[in-house]
């Protein structure tokens, strides 16, 4: 029981401190590539740190999958800039609720690359979740930005959603290996690829843009990994999909209180509609007269 609670308070934590990163992100207004080169660089810090605690380095990893760990965390690098960007120009709110179409880019990559079937209730909240999308995009934008900004921001979180599916699904394929090795792999790639858009040429000479790029990586990096992957070890699927929601209502709750974003009303129903369903494809809501599902299996 204790084992339990615990692993809840570090699924609440995780979720509750990545639903204001784009407060964070917004607010402190650091140049993208900078923002995360520096987060993947004291991000395997702190990786690196846990790793050597927990003896995990001792292993080694064999170079396929130290190989496919690497694609993964492109994948994830890729996720990272496009999320970020669109921020600023969909809102915080409309990019997170876009962001949770996760579920159903991972279950057609499952249909499509492994022949995972399709039920006919996760075609459905699949059908929600994209009408969903259609009546977020083809709202009226808000907070000053014009409709052609406002919708790119909107494909930005959609491509953000199928890369981290993406990096979900290589993920599924290291099954075996722990989920702090294969963080710092990722991260590790992330700061070669960043690399050349960094500017590296004009370091930060002030303490308070150190300490922006510190608390990305050590924060909303290295901790949330570990208070994350912590919790998946010690939860049921079922109790870590339900705290997982913790994210998008935190970060859409700070949008409203911190930001004033007020969302129209067909960008209320179809967020309303994108997170509806995927709560239903992760617990295997069923409509009336149709076989139940078995929930899913979790993010990764």
């Amino acid at each position: 029981m204790q084992t339990q609670l615990r692993g809840a308070l570090e699924m609440s934590a995780a979720m509750a401190i990545s639903g204001t990163i784009g407060w964070f992100v917004v607010r402190f207004d650091q140049p993208l590539f900078d923002l995360l080169f520096w987060r993947c660089v004291f991000g395997a810090v702190t990786l690196l740190v846990v790793c050597l605690a927990l003896g995990l380095l001792q292993r080694g990893l064999a170079p396929r999958k130290v190989a496919l760990a690497a694609f993964g965390g492109v994948a994830l690098v890729v996720n990272w800039v496009l999320i970020f960007a669109s921020f600023s120009r969909a809102s915080i709110s409309i990019a997170t609720a876009v962001y949770n179409t996760q579920p159903f880019m991972l279950v057609a990559l499952g249909a499509l690359l492994l022949s995972e079937r399709l039920t006919a209730m996760k075609a459905i909240w699949l059908c929600i979740a994209f009408a969903g999308v259609v009546l977020v995009a083809q709202a009226k934008p808000g907070g000053g930005a014009d409709g052609s900004t406002y919708f790119i921001g909107v494909l930005m979180a959609l491509g953000a959603a199928f890369c981290y599916a993406v990096a979900a699904f290589v993920a599924k394929k290291l099954d075996g290996i722990a989920p702090h090795l294969i963080a710092l792999v990722q991260v590790c790639v992330g700061i070669v690829l960043l690399a050349p858009f960094a500017n590296l040429k004009a370091l930060p000479t002030d303490a308070a843009t150190w300490g922006v790029h510190l608390t990305m990586g050590v924060v909303y990096t290295g901790l949330v990994f570990v208070l994350l992957y912590g919790a998946l070890q010690k939860l049921s699927t079922p109790v870590a999909g339900a705290l997982s929601f913790i994210y998008p209502l935190v970060a859409i709750g700070v949008d409203h209180v911190v930001f004033g974003q007020r969302l129209g009303m067909l960008q209320l129903v179809g967020a309303a509609a994108i997170l509806v369903s995927a709560a239903g494809m992760t617990f295997g809501w069923t409509l009336p007269g149709l076989p139940r599902q078995a929930p899913a299996t979790g993010k990764s």
